[in-house]
């Protein structure tokens, strides 16, 4: 059996967190913009601190398992 759920959580969330494709923080303009297609070194920064995040809670603190087989 193979442990599928981290593999999808950091899928789903880098596909998310790509800076422009939903929302940019910080945006060109304003504090968050969305859909803009943009990106900047700062906003690279600050959605890999969220990204980083998001995958702890998830998969250490709580443990989010898929099994297949």
């Amino acid at each position: 059996m193979a442990d599928w759920g981290p593999v999808l959580i950091a899928v789903v969330l880098f596909v998310l967190l790509t800076p422009g494709l939903l929302f940019q923080i910080p945006g060109r303009n304003k504090v968050v913009e969305f859909g803009s297609m943009h990106t900047s070194g700062a906003s690279i920064l600050v959605h890999t601190i969220i990204y980083f995040g998001l995958v702890t809670i998830f998969l250490i603190a709580i443990g989010v398992h898929i099994y297949t087989g």
